[in-house]
């Protein structure tokens, strides 16, 4: 079942046994108490690597402990993107954190030197403490996700804890991508689950060779949770074909977006899908941010990549590949749950839609590289 992709020598080969133990969170909450609980217990490091680090009740939760923790000698080092942190941060945040003794580096900067390197972000959200427990998914750190800050309205996102050789293969990665040795990668078995990632220069198309495959490979179901639906025509290609043979595959997006024209650029590819079979569904309750797909009730993909351009050639993205069956069925059951609370769209309404919400579709898919 093991199969190597032939797109290009440098991707990894999908998992056929993984025997690593997942804790998944979908609330933000429980989350976030968890992250704090590991980094309270933290004895020799903390690597925390994050694209929106806010400055609101939970992010001065997390400067708290993160600050205890280096005042007592802990190694703390904590990378954000200067985009998507920028925004929310303050002075306060940086002076909290470095008086306290953490380390911090901001993710390319606004330089006149190099002014085209501002479009590529780092979009991964990663925790790992003592190299043995490590957190990673879509959750940012904001208040947005907390149900107790922010109630009915709260993102719906996923994310997973995991520990064991996997926690320090994150750590190692996290430390090349720190360090800027973007050329180096870390040595993973075979089987079990793989952290998937796109930092080397050898390859910066790893994220749709591996999509790529997983689609090729499917032989019953594909469930796919995105909050930005908007990749390339050879991965919409991929997808339609892996309809067309017969796999049961279902998309779940949600019906509001922080990124409006992502949303318009993401309906403007709902055609040809229809029209092959494929179910679109549109999350209702809350803003969704969630990114997974589930194989066969057999593999999944969950992490921070979105099925985007700026996920698949343009930011740099970390998530994990596993053929761990308690997961599977976990996300696939949670998948359900969610469509539960989604609305089916309707092929043949879809296809009489307005001129209005045509054009929108048209222009958004004009912007669909920069989204």
């Amino acid at each position: 079942m093991e199969k190597q992709m032939d797109r290009c020598n440098s991707c990894i080969t999908l998992p056929d046994d993984a025997k690593e133990e997942f804790i998944v969170f979908v609330e933000g909450d429980e989350l976030y108490a968890s992250m704090l609980s590991a980094i309270s217990k933290a004895q020799h490091s903390i690597q925390l690597e994050t694209y929106i680090f806010a400055y609101d009740q939970i992010g001065k939760a997390f400067v708290s402990a993160l600050a205890e923790r280096a005042r007592n000698g802990v190694q703390v080092r904590v990378l954000l993107d200067a985009v998507g942190s920028s925004r929310w941060s303050s002075q306060q945040l940086i002076k909290a954190l470095r008086q306290s003794g953490v380390e911090l580096h901001w993710f390319h900067t606004w330089s006149w030197q190099h002014p085209l390197r501002y479009n590529c972000r780092d979009h991964r959200k990663l925790l790992v403490v003592d190299s043995k427990v490590a957190f990673l998914g879509g959750f940012n750190i904001h208040k947005e996700n907390s149900k107790n800050l922010y109630g009915d309205s709260r993102w719906r996102d996923t994310h997973i804890r995991f520990t064991g050789v996997k926690a320090n293969e994150a750590s190692q990665l996290f430390d090349l991508f720190w360090s800027g040795h973007l050329r180096e990668v870390v040595s993973q078995p075979a089987t079990g689950s793989q952290l998937l990632h796109n930092h080397t220069l050898a390859c910066r198309h790893r994220l749709r060779c591996e999509y790529a495959s997983v689609f090729e490979q499917a032989k019953r179901t594909v469930y796919i949770t995105t909050p930005y639906f908007v990749p390339d025509s050879y991965t919409i290609n991929e997808i339609i074909k892996t309809s067309n043979r017969g796999v049961d595959v279902k998309l779940l997006v949600p019906r509001k977006s922080d990124v409006r024209v992502a949303l318009w650029a993401s309906r403007s590819l709902y055609a040809p899908m229809l029209a092959s079979g494929i179910e679109i569904y549109e999350f209702l309750p809350r803003i969704l941010h969630a990114k997974t797909v589930v194989i066969d009730k057999t593999w999944t993909i969950i992490g921070t990549a979105n099925l985007d351009y700026r996920s698949f050639f343009i930011n740099y993205e970390l998530s994990m590949v596993s053929a761990n069956r308690h997961l599977s069925e976990t996300l696939e059951e949670q998948f359900f749950h969610d469509i539960s609370e989604a609305e089916m769209v309707p092929s043949g309404i879809w296809f009489r839609r307005d001129l209005r919400s045509r054009l929108a579709g048209v222009v958004a898919s004009c912007l669909k590289r920069w989204l």
